[in-house]
């Protein structure tokens, strides 16, 4: 019978008991993919209170070294346990996966950065930025219907940075959140490596549903995470009445954290509609500007409830993890000035016109995908998209399957591809819907 590593762990503190873990990994005793016990089952064994586990098990999930299954319960990382966007290292293919913007619709910073203040910024300083701050508050507050009074800005290093110290600051590992499903990887990926329990919530041509909504309320989250424009993969954007009907769903559970991921902002063609209610307690609408300033830009605003935003900025205080004032500083230079708002535009109108002339070749081989908001399409399949997927790069495409995007890795085999074919001229596009027929899309 093998020997169980696990009785190995020691410890009476949360740290003493991680450095144990984190020995029997370095030397192998705990392998990729190898269960930890369950948090009640190490406390119960080890003589110390549930929460000392829980902390140690935190510790570790946030140095990358366990992923929790929700009910799958927590297990040593393996490398690349979920997918990441980004482009694939194949010159050899065209990558129609990455859901990239189009580098020739980023805007040129130099300009903007030779004309900022120089001034430099020492340690005490206000952590944002004060001119940002009151052009984030007239911008993010104002599409909001929360009283002005009770909004705060906070500014991190992205859209994934935000969600991660959100997380953080406010839940403990175990935690349950409800997320779209298909989701974004990097939300998925986030819960996963920071130990929470992520609850399925299904997503249609309106964005979230309210019973799936309900379902997952019912499960007890601590928190929801929403896209309310461009969801990633499906490219659904909330009507007005989904969003009420969601709001009503959360009526009842006012200390629920909130998260509004709507990372497509400036780029997008629908209205903004927020689930956040005038007196929702605890919530965040989250701006990331990656999609039109590029992804190396690394800033994200974040507007917040008082309370929200005093947990989220104990982690962002000066000295410690601050994001650059100069990248706060042309980050502004950029989003106020005219030619780049034009630039914006201009890219808006371009993903919108090339994701429709997309949506037409497909129709034109027997696909009926219809184009949402985004950068991609996520189109519906015959046969399992893993195996269309494979035969698609036979053919010299790489496309992403909707497996990659389901929060349950032992969900059913998904019959969607999400498709980024913005930069590709008529003839490619018809080309590759042409492939994707061929190989079992239609």
């Amino acid at each position: 019978m093998r020997h169980d590593p696990t009785h190995e762990i020691s410890g009476a503190t949360a740290a003493e008991i991680a450095s144990s873990v984190r020995g029997l990994i370095e030397r192998g005793a705990l392998a990729p993919a190898d269960s930890l016990p369950p948090v009640r089952v190490l406390a119960d064994r080890l003589g110390v209170n549930r929460n000392t586990a829980v902390s140690a098990y935190r510790q570790l999930a946030s140095s990358g070294l366990v992923v929790s299954q929700g009910r799958g319960g927590t297990r040593v990382s393996a490398p690349e346990a979920v997918a990441r966007e980004g482009s694939a290292n194949d010159a050899t293919l065209a990558d129609v996966g990455a859901g990239n913007p189009d580098p020739r619709f980023i805007p040129d910073p130099m300009r903007a950065l030779a004309a900022l203040d120089g001034h430099p910024v020492l340690y005490g300083a206000p952590v944002v930025d004060t001119d940002l701050e009151r052009w984030a508050h007239a911008r993010l507050g104002g599409d909001l219907e929360v009283a002005p009074e009770h909004v705060r800005i906070t500014v991190t290093n992205g859209a994934a940075d935000a969600l991660d110290r959100l997380f953080t600051a406010v839940l403990a590992p175990g935690d349950r959140v409800a997320v779209e499903d298909p989701g974004f990887l990097t939300v998925i990926h986030t819960l996963r490596i920071g130990g929470y329990d992520a609850v399925p919530v299904p997503v249609d041509e309106e964005g979230m549903t309210p019973d799936g909504l309900r379902a997952a309320l019912d499960q007890g989250v601590r928190a929801v995470i929403c896209t309310p424009r461009a969801q990633n993969p499906t490219g659904a954007s909330l009507s007005a009445g989904r969003a009420a009907a969601l709001r009503a769903e959360l009526a009842d559970h006012p200390y629920v954290l909130v998260v509004e991921d709507d990372h497509f902002s400036l780029l997008s063609r629908r209205p903004f509609h927020s689930i956040i209610a005038p007196r929702h307690e605890r919530w965040a609408l989250v701006r990331s500007v990656s999609k039109f300033l590029g992804p190396d830009m690394g800033l994200a605003l974040v507007a917040s409830d008082p309370h929200t935003a005093e947990r989220l900025g104990r982690r962002l205080r000066p000295g410690t993890a601050w994001v650059s004032h100069l990248l706060q500083r042309l980050s502004l230079a950029l989003v106020t000035d005219e030619d780049v708002r034009a630039e914006i535009m201009a890219a808006g109108a371009h993903y919108s016109e090339r994701n429709d002339a997309f949506g037409r070749a497909l129709e034109r081989h027997g696909i009926r995908a219809r184009p949402g908001d985004g950068l991609s399409l996520w189109v519906p399949v015959a046969r399992p998209a893993a195996e269309v997927a494979a035969r698609l790069r036979e053919r010299g495409w790489i496309t992403r399957s909707g497996d990659e995007f389901r929060v349950s890795p032992d969900a059913a085999p998904s019959h969607h591809l999400r498709v980024t074919a913005h930069d590709l001229d008529d003839a490619a596009q018809d080309r590759l819907a042409e492939a994707i027929a061929d190989s079992g899309g239609a």
